[in-house]
């Protein structure tokens, strides 16, 4: 069975926590370098990016991949605001 609009979005949900925690501090990466922690960032950036990036392909009319790059962005709001978030803690670090 395909999984729906919202199963793929919560399957981010990990995602966006660690990018925020690592961003607000209450993350423990103690013992990480900056690049280190960068690097896991960046990591959870781009799952997110490919998340948000599904849709089915129009040529095949049995693809049940789900249209998450066509949803309401409402549903994606904290999906698209971890992935700025985590742009820009890179940026400063």
């Amino acid at each position: 069975m395909a999984q729906t609009v919202t199963e793929c979005l919560a399957a981010g949900t990990d995602s966006v926590t660690l990018i925020n925690d690592v961003n607000g501090g209450s993350r423990n990466v103690e013992g990480m370098t900056q690049a280190e922690i960068n690097e896991m960032v960046q990591r959870n950036v781009d799952h997110l990016e490919v998340i948000l990036a599904y849709a089915p392909d129009a040529s095949d009319a049995s693809d049940d991949t789900p249209d998450i790059a066509g949803a309401a962005s409402s549903k994606k709001t904290t999906h698209v605001a971890a992935i700025a978030t985590g742009k820009a803690y890179i940026a400063a670090n």
